[in-house]
């Protein structure tokens, strides 16, 4: 089993957007030195509690920091952008860092409606398109075009994964021939049922699985960060949100409705929890499945 990062530069209440951008490259750092397989950036926009909203501009700066651990996006979101100017980026990232980059592609808004208009006049038009722009995509990362190239061209092309929460995308991915990322932390359908529909016909990608994990060796506080994290969520689906990460003590003091607390404990119920030896059993157990 491979561990690996999933960051959206959260940030928290009394936070500058610089600073949150400056602990997603010491965290990167950190799970470089500690062994970790990859870190991914997440892409949001218009929101004011996450600061990714170009990923591929601050993995710029964490290939200089780093030496070893994957970087890529997760995901950019395809529909925004032309394919070619993807490959041009990501094969810049290569070219700068080597052996070590991944494409991580999406298709959500990664925002509301107005933030999908400033960026795409035609963002649903462009979602229908997805199958011809991964395709071209492709084309470009593979130097298939003779007639085009995305240049800089790198020694070693970044990876290609295909994320997606539901059965649907594990069938993209497996018949575009890209490998797989299962956002299980924001799914509701089964990971098995999923994980089997992308394996079908002999499938022979490799598969990631995100969950949302809680560690500490204190068991409590480790709860405490759950509790934290499940209840600014919940507030944010409400509209009531901090306008930031909230911290622990006005988490806990916050007065919930009754379907905030419903939504609350429903996120909870998707969160793994614990000490690291829980923890690790856990996702142990997890990966064998």
């Amino acid at each position: 089993m491979k561990l690996s990062i999933l960051d959206q530069a959260p940030v928290s209440v009394n936070m500058s957007a610089g600073e949150a951008l400056k602990n997603s490259v010491k965290l990167a750092e950190l799970g470089d030195e500690l062994g970790y397989t990859r870190f991914w950036l997440a892409e949001h926009h218009g929101m004011n509690d996450l600061s990714s909203s170009a990923p591929e501009v601050t993995l710029g700066g964490i290939g200089m920091v780093t030496e070893s651990i994957r970087l890529g996006s997760g995901a950019t979101l395809l529909p925004y952008y032309k394919p070619y100017k993807v490959a041009e980026v990501f094969n810049t990232l290569a070219s700068l860092y080597g052996d070590r980059i991944d494409i991580g592609i999406g298709r959500a808004p990664g925002g509301d409606n107005k933030a999908s208009e400033a960026l795409s006049d035609n963002y649903l038009q462009h979602v229908f398109k997805m199958p011809d722009l991964v395709s071209e995509l492709q084309s470009y990362i593979n130097n298939d075009d003779k007639s085009l190239k995305a240049m800089p061209l790198p020694d070693n092309k970044p990876e290609l994964w295909m994320l997606g929460t539901s059965e649907k995308s594990a069938v993209f991915a497996r018949d575009n021939n890209m490998n797989y990322c299962f956002g299980k932390f924001m799914s509701s359908s089964s990971p098995k049922d999923v994980l089997n529909t992308y394996r079908e016909n002999g499938s022979p990608g490799e598969i990631i699985v995100t969950v949302n994990v809680f560690c500490h060796a204190d068991e409590k506080y480790a709860s405490e960060l759950a509790y934290s994290y499940a209840v600014n969520q919940a507030l944010k689906s409400t509209g009531r949100a901090f306008g930031g990460i909230a911290s622990l003590e006005d988490t806990a003091a916050a007065e919930l409705t009754e379907d905030e607390e419903k939504e609350t404990e429903k996120i909870l119920s998707n969160l793994i929890i614990g000490t690291p030896e829980t923890v690790g059993k856990e996702l142990a157990d997890m990966s064998k499945d």
